[in-house]
Formats: structure tokens, sequence, C-alpha cells
């Protein structure tokens, strides 16, 4: 099966159904390929906790159809401490919020492929001119978009991007009931979204509960799996037995069962700066960049922006009466992406680095930090600032941010400016 089509997209998750919608408003012809078959979409690509915030309800016209639970605060976890802000949320059903985004994109005039895996760009010569899928079947387009994860067959085989193993984190979810939401040893979680910064849970990386109503609960973690982050580890354990272990000794969890009918989710993102995003007639967006949080792991947001951006970017390329869909031309993508996806990204990747090594008792001080924010110092850190993250660092932290910053993020010309900062702070 073969066609032509402005744009052809990789992929039917956030990112790539986002970028279809807006494609496709537009008016442009745009097709989705995407590997599952439809009559059990989303199954295998149903792996996100689905948390999220306000600005990305309204910002994407996301129905409370779609939405499991409303939550209206975001709990932080050490071992024996906790901080909570007061912070509207939702936790999205994610299974029926992709299928809206399908029909969202179908009722606008895109075309969606399913059974349709993608395996290589087609080339003719050095030119992109489409996306081999299935094997032997091709689709042409101006325009060709991976977002597909971090899968990313077209990106690698252009060499868009570099996806290294040693940043690759994995994470495992369940959903259970019976859960005490409320239990007097620790906060609140009544109508929350939990992260637990915890090593003998999560080594690594860190745990979570959403709540999704009462005495149910999204639960699980993730961790970078290289041997630098599981230093704090247990040899030989799996992400099950981690989990098995935490629903095991957490009170919380002592009459919590899993909720028959709903799919465990596993899945993987590399938490790294993206390098090459784009090249002549391509564009990689989502998890394919890649664009996850790398603190948190908030993806849908960042993942659907990525997809408005790159539809922009496809516009502002075929639009003229001679399109343009050069590298040069589509490289607006990445500074766009920078500027609206993950602005403060290098600093963002530092302060997770430096979360996710520090010990334990480093854990409990943080929490006692985060209370002593104002909410405006609070929000200036999480969007990665780099004099807000400071206030948050001990002159313990400085041996950990050098070793970082030398050896992945070439800040090295900052450190001695950043110790002198420290030292004045505290």
């Amino acid at each position: 099966m073969t066609g032509t089509y402005d744009v052809a997209i990789a992929g039917a998750g956030p990112a790539g159904a986002q970028c279809a919608r807006d494609l496709a408003t537009r008016g442009y012809d745009v097709v989705v390929l995407e590997t599952e078959s439809e009559d059990e979409f989303p199954r295998t690509s149903n792996k996100s906790t689905a948390g999220t915030f306000p600005s990305t309800l309204s910002a994407f016209g996301i129905p409370d159809e779609v939405v499991q639970h409303p939550t209206d605060s975001v709990v932080l976890e050490s071992p024996s401490s906790y901080f909570v802000r007061e912070q509207a949320g939702a936790v999205l059903e994610f299974g029926e919020f992709k299928n809206w985004l399908v029909d969202e994109g179908r009722e606008q005039g895109a075309e969606y492929r399913f059974d349709a895996r993608v395996t290589k760009p087609e080339l003719e010569g050095d030119q992109l001119v489409g996306v081999r899928y299935n094997g032997s079947e091709t689709v042409y387009a101006d325009i060709v978009i991976d977002a597909t994860g971090p899968s990313a067959p077209l990106a690698k085989k252009l060499g868009v991007v570099d996806l290294k193993r040693e940043n690759q984190a994995i994470g495992i979810e369940y959903e259970y009931e019976g859960i005490e939401i409320d239990h007097p040893e620790y906060a609140d979680l009544s109508d929350a979204m939990m992260l637990r910064l915890d090593h003998d849970v999560a080594p690594g990386g860190y745990a979570w509960i959403f709540h999704t109503g009462e005495d149910t609960a999204k639960v699980g973690l993730c961790y970078i799996q290289s041997e630098r982050y599981q230093q704090y580890g247990r040899d030989g354990f799996t992400i099950d037995d981690y989990l098995e272990r935490w629903l095991e000794s957490d009170p919380r969890f002592e009459n919590a069962e899993r909720i028959e009918g709903k799919q465990g989710h596993r899945g993987s993102a590399h938490i790294q700066l993206p390098t090459k995003m784009t090249t002549d007639s391509f564009i990689a967006i989502g998890d394919t960049v890649p664009s996850i949080d790398p603190v948190w792991g908030e993806g849908i947001g960042k993942c659907m922006r990525s997809g408005r951006i790159a539809a922009a970017t496809a516009d502002s390329a075929l639009s003229p009466d001679e399109p343009d869909t050069s590298a040069q031309k589509l490289s607006v993508y990445e500074r766009l992406w920078h500027r609206q996806v993950a602005p403060n990204a290098k600093a963002r990747l530092l302060m997770a680095k430096l979360l996710y090594l520090a010990p334990d008792e480093r854990y409990d001080d943080f929490m006692r930090d985060l209370r002593g924010l104002d909410d405006g110092a609070l929000s200036r850190a999480n969007s990665g600032d780099p004099l807000a993250i400071a206030s948050l660092l001990h002159l313990e932290d400085v041996p950990t941010l050098a070793e970082l910053a030398k050896e992945e993020l070439h800040l090295d010309g900052h450190l001695g400016r950043l110790e002198k900062l420290l030292r004045s702070l505290r």
C-alpha cells in the first residue's frame, strides 16, 4: 500500500498524534503509521502514568472525559520526611486519551494506518522521500516525522539521535485497590500525585503513588539502570523485585491488591540532552528526541508541545509557493524546542542526575530545604532557573556536581562561580 502525502508521521503517541491533529487542521495531507493493531490500540504502548497539569489540559483542549481523577496537590517523599505543594493536576486514563487524540486527528482529515511497523527511511540517493513499513510497503512524503519514542527506527538510521544505553531509565507500574491513602505515618495522598526519592525503593530513580479515587492508585517506580546509578542497588534485584519489596514493606499497601482487568505497564526513556533533532525533510519529536522531563518524568505535555512546534515548523516549510524542507529550514524546530518544550534543559538534567546520585540522607535535607522556599523560588527551581536550583544545593553536593558537569554536561567553566554562590547562600 503506497501513497503520497505532505507529511508522514511514524507513531501515534501524544507527540505524533498531536502533530497530525495540528497539521490536518491546517489542511495538509498527513498519514500516521502505527505499529499496533487498531482493535487493541493502545495496548503495548499504554505506558504512561499520565499525570499532567492544567496548562496542558487547556493548551490542547483535553476533555474531562479522559481524566481518570483530578488532583489538587503534589507530594514529594524521602525516606523519613515529605513535602506537600498545593498544585492542581489530573491523572488521565491514558488509553482513552490516546484514542481521543486519534479521533481528533481523523475528524480533521488525518489518515491513520494501524498494523504498520515502520522499518526504515525511504531514500532516493541521499534524499529522504518517504517511509518504508511492514518490510516492503512505502509511503512518500515531503516531510517525515519520527515519533516512535526510544526505538527511533528512522532517526537512528538518519543519524539524527544518539540515545545512549547508560542514560536509559526503565519503569514499571500497576493499578491497585485497597491502599491506605491517608496513613498516619505518611502524608495524606488524597487527590495527590506523590513522588518518592528513596534508594531502598528505587535506586537511581524514584517511585510514585498517583491517587485515582477512593482507595485506588497507580503505583510504580523507575530508575536509570546503568552501573553508576545503581551504586545503591541490590545485587541481583530486578525492577519487579524492587516493586514487590516496596509493596511488602510499606504499610500503605498492607491490604492492597492489583485491580483485575487493568494492564500493567513497562517502559523506558532516556535521561539525556538531545543532540541533533532535524535533517533534510526530517524531524524527530517526542521521546525520540528525547523530550521527557528529566527530573520527574512528565512527558505528556512536553511531547504534545514538541508535536505542535513540529507541525508549525512543517507548515512554515511547506506553505510557500516553493516549499523548502532543507535541514537549515527545519532547524527552527530545534530552537523552538529549547524555548517552548524544555527551557533550561541543561540545568534540569543536572538537577535530575544530582538527585538520583545523592544518598538517602540528602533527600531528607532536600525536603527541609523545599519547605523553606517560597512559592516563587520553588517555581523557578522547578523550571530550571540556575540561581533557584543553587539555593537547594549544599557544599557537599559540589564534588558530584563537578563530576557530572565535566563528564556529561560541559559546565566546568561555571563551577567556581557556583561554589562561591553556594558558600554565600549557606
